[in-house]
């Protein structure tokens, strides 16, 4: 379709290209002109031509329907100027960069010496639009870009005689005619060897074929519509005109294997087609990438024994959609047992190998199903989930690889199905859930005990024959089984130390020596009820017996440094049990060598003491002699001291109500049991230890 031609006079030639160059970067005469920048300018050897090549945001004048449906307030044009003084000619070529695959706008501009009159102008322009596809409003698209065209031929006049006026009314009503400036023989050879592309202007349309580069790039977009709907899925032209900026930019800046379109399309959707953000977020990724060689990873990652025998994860299929399905056995994995015997890295490097795995499954599903598939699924197992699994250097692993999985694999994961989520998880949930995205949480479905079975479980996303036989499905399951890693498998304290995990371990928890008859207790302050507070301790030296207590009245302490939490021998002589404090979790007899994990939903605001003392047997009252028990005890006693490593944190009212919350904002049947945890109506808070190696 041809928008049309127009032709007028404007006067004092020499003038007019000067008045052009005022519009830009802005123009306040033009409002739908957004504003512009400069992509690339050149000059010829004898400065004769001037290039300049700029990028224009224009401001969509279009109804509001129209371009909600486009998804876009602006467009890009890309616009080349060449003013030619020895001709004395300026032409400017404008072509979209929006919305390119679907419609095609040209404009060609031309300003001439008038044959008659050397000091008039002549101005010729002409423009063509070809819509091959707009959302079924091909014709009402024409009637808007014939309106806006008419409309700027006339505005166009008027900006050129305003700032022609202004010149000339700054003092500049002439500019001297261009002459040649003797060009040296180097300078001749120079232009020979490396023309300016301006130098090579024709008079006529800028219809010819655009040289090899830009070409390749033309090529490379793909963006066609079967392109789009075969491997990258619905896309909106806003969303479209992102992706191609995007990679024309990595084929411009970047040095090395630029990323493909699926790989560039989760950064933009990780930051909602924010081209900024998701440019800064990618490049990020690819640095790191480039720094841990990420890419060959499949090719030299072997995992080690331990991970290949205990680690209860693995591919399984598809699901419903066809994304491939990853199953994760959580609750029967020994996280402590797996980072004592691999280390954090190791664990860290298998999980990184299981999204790059994810990725290439999810291309060959695209090809097998002939559809874009650009996700996986997860479907994680918490039976078995118990406060063994709180240990603090596993959660702390825990979340450095959501970070670096959330900073790196964006938009990867396409639904979470956790099943038999049993009542600590809550606990965990606050600790994680701070650090997993927004729109990745949205993804998340749980179910607690057996709402996974039936309608609305795992049906309405797996088919039956791929539901794993430990669910009750029909398909046999091949992924690890998991289980407690035996001692004889973990890392020698050498080897710890080589992997600074002995270091990282130390600084997390404090160590105490617990006296015979002198306790060691640690002070929790509880602002307001149904706060938790966690614990994770290790006996490194004999027996002791844990309590938790609470206390009406604060202990008197010793004057303490900032921020550091009261601790020692803190329970006044003179409280009486049951009056001046209570006991609320009965006394857990910890042997040496053992690792406790526990978590307490307090049920009223006040002081909370942790308390470890010495384990002693039970005096015979039968004899006043010593028995054969009592002489192998004292034999094998420790002395008067026991020593242990721990850590408490108490995770705030605030953070778990709103832990809570998102747990049953999830799509989940959760709420009745995120409900029975965090009650505390019936007079019994949710507690307890749990014993582990």
């Amino acid at each position: 379709m041809c928008l049309g031609q127009s032709c007028m006079q404007v006067a004092e030639e020499g003038l007019n290209s000067q008045a052009y160059e005022k519009r830009f970067p802005t123009c306040p005469l033009i409002p739908v002109f957004l504003g512009s920048e400069v992509l690339s300018e050149c000059r010829s050897a004898d400065g004769a031509v001037h290039t300049v090549e700029r990028s224009c945001r224009l401001r969509v004048d279009a109804p509001r329907l129209l371009r909600k449906i486009a998804g876009v307030e602006h467009v890009v044009f890309i616009q080349r100027n060449v003013l030619n003084w020895r001709e004395r000619t300026l032409l400017i070529d404008a072509h979209n960069e929006t919305f390119a695959s679907r419609v095609t706008v040209k404009e060609h501009c031309r300003y001439t010496v008038h044959p008659e009159n050397e000091d008039w102008t002549c101005f010729e322009q002409s423009a063509s639009l070809d819509v091959r596809s707009f959302f079924g409003f091909e014709s009402t698209l024409e009637k808007i870009a014939m309106k806006q065209y008419t409309a700027n031929v006339k505005r166009g006049k008027e900006v050129i005689e305003h700032y022609l006026s202004e010149l000339i009314s700054q003092g500049a009503s002439h500019i001297p005619r261009w002459t040649p400036a003797p060009v040296r023989e180097a300078d001749v050879r120079s232009q020979l060897v490396c023309p300016c592309p301006s130098s090579l202007e024709t008079d006529g349309p800028s219809d010819a074929p655009a040289p090899a580069s830009e070409m390749a790039t033309a090529d490379g977009d793909k963006l066609d519509a079967d392109y789009i709907e075969r491997c990258l899925g619905h896309l909106s032209p806003m969303q479209e005109s992102c992706l191609v900026q995007l990679r024309r930019w990595l084929q411009e800046t970047h040095k090395g294997k630029i990323p493909k379109d699926e790989h560039i399309l989760r950064f933009l959707r990780a930051r909602d087609f924010h081209l900024d953000k998701a440019r800064d977020m990618l490049c990020q990724s690819l640095s790191w990438r480039k720094q841990h060689q990420v890419d060959l990873l499949l090719q030299t990652w072997r995992p080690p024994a331990p991970l290949q025998e205990f680690y209860a994860g693995g591919w399984h299929y598809q699901d419903i959609d066809g994304r491939p399905l990853y199953i994760l056995r959580l609750g029967q994995m020994d996280t402590k047992g797996l980072m004592k015997a691999v280390g954090e890295e190791a664990l860290l490097q298998h999980v990184l190998s299981v999204n790059e795995e994810g990725q290439k499954r999810c291309e060959g599903n695209t090809r097998q199903f002939g559809r874009p598939i650009s996700s996986w699924t997860c479907l994680l197992d918490l039976e078995g989930l118990n406060m063994r699994h709180l240990w603090r250097p596993g959660v702390k692993a825990l979340l450095r690889m959501i970070e670096v999985v959330e900073d790196n694999y964006p938009e990867t994961l396409g639904r979470l199905l956790i099943v038999r989520a049993p009542r600590v998880f809550p606990v965990l949930w606050t600790l994680v859930s701070p650090f997993i995205n927004e729109n990745t949480r949205r993804k998340f479905l749980i179910y607690s005990g057996s709402n996974y079975q039936g309608p609305g479980g795992l049906v309405d996303y797996l088919d039956k024959d791929v539901i794993p036989d430990f669910l009750g499905g029909e398909s046999v399951c091949n992924v690890p089984e998991g289980g407690m890693v035996p001692k004889s498998l973990y890392l020698t304290e050498e080897e710890q130390e080589q992997a600074d995990q002995l270091r990282q371990w130390s600084e997390t928890y404090h160590s105490a020596s617990v006296l015979r008859g002198s306790p060691h207790e640690v002070a929790m302050e509880i602002p307001e009820g149904e706060s938790v507070i966690t614990w994770d301790f290790d006996i490194l030296r004999g027996d002791v017996v844990f309590s938790l207590y609470h206390a009406k009245q604060a202990p008197k302490l010793s004057p303490q440094e900032p921020g550091v939490r009261a601790s020692g021998q803190l329970i006044d002589k003179n409280w009486i049990l049951g009056v001046d404090y209570s006991r609320v979790e009965a006394p857990l007899i910890c042997r040496e060598g053992q690792s406790i994990q526990g978590s307490h939903v307090t049920q009223w605001p006040g002081v909370y003491l942790l308390q470890w003392q010495i384990h002693s047997p039970p005096e015979s009252v039968a004899c006043s002699l010593p028995g054969v028990d009592d002489v192998l005890t004292a034999l094998h006693s420790p002395g008067p001291k026991c020593k242990l490593l721990y850590y408490c944190e108490v995770l705030a009212s605030e953070d778990f109500r709103g832990s809570m919350s998102s747990l049953e904002s999830c799509a989940s049947r959760f709420s009745q049991l995120s409900a029975t945890t965090t009650s505390s109506s019936s007079g019994q808070s949710h507690s307890g230890s749990m014993v582990s190696r």
